[in-house]
């Protein structure tokens, strides 16, 4: 008991813990509406039709919302402190899921507008929250054990994807797909994430580096003395004070990042195309449309509904080999192998999926494409959360120096949330105008990502956050991006031997492994 007692005291197993359920919002939400969007009471309700591309705008509009409460919340997070941010997140996030219950709920006549709403305030909150929890994470661990804490963390977004799935499964099955309730409940019990953490978060300490760079010494001083103890918090405070005097003459502004002239611009770049890249996978499309995909290859329903649940019951379970590789291999290995992995796997689902379309005609039984194609998707599925679900939130919090890292991280949200803005949008239509060849769409589009991320995006695992940003100073000398060609090649893998340099300042974690 004393053991679980200690733990649970622990400040980093809480901050883990409060970041891994806040994390599991966005999870949660794609698999609530995977099955709303098949549910005829709700498509009466909105007054929308199973095929129509409303329905994908309804989806889609919360990713906009997503995208402008992330710059909202970076600027909260740096003006007021990262609980602040968090908390109003959490906040927004509740009211946009209660606007989202109660669309329709004894009233016919703007339904719809009240759901657009609800998404887009649902956006705004997690969106912010998926801005600042990334920073606050990264922040407070090791250099060499980063990636793990993320990747846990993520692995508990495809926890919410699951519960939601299994919730509206059950209830569709106990209640039918013409009852109110089965799409209702799903969206209220949603509730317990935002509910839950904004009961615990009185317990995170606010970042002590966020006090000093405030110039509020005690405040910071009193946060180390809660995270390490007497002992341990002074030297960590004239640590963090001394980063802080180094990098106070150097604000970074957006101006900074967004323009090719400005310093942040290189480091901009590959957080950019890190999401445009991650939305390319497809993935954010099979989250939501899972059922969709299965039909097309050939199974009823329902049949399609259990494989889309068993499907993401692997994709958890796979996701354990990510964060037990992440800092060993690195983030470039899996991301590259993951999107050649994923391109194999689409080519051969455009196959089988032409095959199972065709399979009367050609005489061929059902399960004999179905099977396969299934297992094909099973294994794509499994190569995603191993190589691209975490890799490129972490990378933004490991290239910018701690002047820029919130707004890194904001813009990483907002090009997330326009890229599977116009995934999820695109995906219905590609469905019903493409079909299977929707497939080869994606096998190209990750490809191309395999392609990109192996020629520019530089290895950050295993580094401090200097050492990182250095790779871009390095860049600059050399007149390329090309990974290959800078250091001779030096950032295409992990550190090899004996990481070199002090691990102070800005390269020490707030949280130790034996805090």
């Amino acid at each position: 008991m004393s053991g679980i007692k200690n733990a649970m005291l622990d400040k980093k197993t809480e901050i883990v813990m409060f970041s891994s359920t806040a994390i599991a919002l966005y999870g949660y939400d794609q698999g609530m509406m995977s099955l709303i969007n098949t549910n005829q009471d709700y498509l009466s309700t909105m007054g929308i039709a199973e095929e129509s591309p409303i329905v994908g705008v309804i989806v889609s509009v919360y990713y906009l919302g997503c995208a402008v409460g992330a710059i909202l919340a970076s600027w909260y997070a740096d003006r007021s402190g990262r609980k602040p941010s968090i908390f109003a997140c959490l906040a927004t996030t509740s009211l946009g899921n209660l606007l989202m219950f109660v669309s329709g709920l004894g009233f016919n006549q703007g339904a719809i507008v009240v759901m657009f709403l609800g998404r887009i305030v649902m956006g705004l909150g997690v969106g912010g929250i998926d801005a600042v929890i990334p920073v606050y994470s990264s922040e407070l661990n090791s250099d060499g054990g980063r990636g793990k804490a993320l990747a846990q963390e993520f692995q508990s977004n495809i926890f919410g994807l699951n519960m939601a799935f299994a919730i509206n499964l059950l209830v569709t099955i106990q209640l039918g797909k013409l009852n109110q309730w089965a799409w209702r409940l799903p969206i209220i019990i949603m509730q317990i994430y935002p509910v839950l953490l904004l009961a615990f978060i009185y317990r995170l300490p606010e970042t002590p580096r966020w006090f000093i760079s405030k110039e509020k010494d005690e405040d910071a001083h009193s946060a180390l003395i809660d995270i390490y103890g007497e002992d341990d918090a002074e030297e960590k405070f004239d640590e963090l004070k001394s980063a802080n005097e180094e990098e106070s003459g150097k604000p970074v502004y957006y101006k900074d990042m967004i323009f090719p002239s400005g310093a942040q611009f290189h480091p901009t770049v590959v957080t950019v195309m890190g999401q445009v890249n991650q939305a390319l996978t497809g993935y954010g499309a099979v989250s939501v449309y899972g059922p969709q995909i299965f039909e097309l290859l050939g199974f009823g329903t329902r049949t399609s509904e259990y494989l889309t649940l068993g499907n993401y019951v692997s994709y958890f379970f796979l996701m354990t080999f990510a964060w037990l590789l992440i800092d060993r291999v690195g983030r470039r290995i899996l991301m590259v192998s993951g999107a050649c992995g994923i391109s194999i796997c689409f080519l051969i689902l455009t196959l089988l999926g032409g095959l199972a379309s065709n399979s009367s005609d050609l005489g061929i039984p059902n399960l004999a494409v179905s099977v396969p194609g299934s297992l094909a998707l099973f294994i794509a599925t499994g190569m995603f959360g191993i190589g691209w679900l975490s890799e490129v939130w972490l990378i933004p919090t490991e290239i910018f120096p701690s002047t820029a890292r919130a707004q890194g991280s904001a813009i990483s949200v907002v090009i997330w949330g326009f890229a599977n803005f116009a995934v999820t949008l695109l995906t219905p239509i590609g469905f019903n105008n493409l079909k299977y060849w929707l497939f080869m769409v994606f096998a190209v589009t990750n490809g191309f990502a395999a392609w990109w991320t192996w020629a520019y995006s530089p290895e950050t695992g295993g580094r401090s956050f200097e050492e990182n940003q250095s790779f871009f100073e390095d860049a600059k000398d050399h007149s390329t991006w090309r990974v290959s060609k800078i250091n001779n090649g030096e950032f295409k893998h992990m550190p090899r031997g004996e990481k070199g340099g002090n691990d102070n300042g800005e390269s020490a974690p707030l949280l130790s492994d034996s805090s």
